[in-house]
């Protein structure tokens, strides 16, 4: 029954990689590489929003930041779009 369970287990790995979900708000390891469709590092990103080439985070608390889906899936699309 063991051998059983171990093949109905769900993949729980972080190095897997994760879609978008269909609306609301993603932090920032969901958007980043290697879980997120994103590749580029944390300073490279940040900078970037700071240079407009990516999308402004939202505040959902005092230490909490989040980009809309939305935004992240235009910069997707642009992206895409671009090559």
């Amino acid at each position: 029954m063991a051998l059983q369970s171990d093949n109905l287990r769900l993949k729980t790995d972080s190095s897997a990689p994760t879609q978008l979900p269909p609306t609301g708000f993603v932090r920032l390891p969901g958007i980043l590489a290697p879980v997120g469709p994103i590749p580029v590092s944390r300073s490279t990103w940040w900078a970037g929003i700071k240079d407009g080439r990516y999308p402004k985070p939202v505040k959902l608390g005092p230490r909490i930041t989040a980009w809309r889906v939305e935004d992240i899936r235009a910069l997707i699309a642009g992206a895409a779009n671009d090559c």
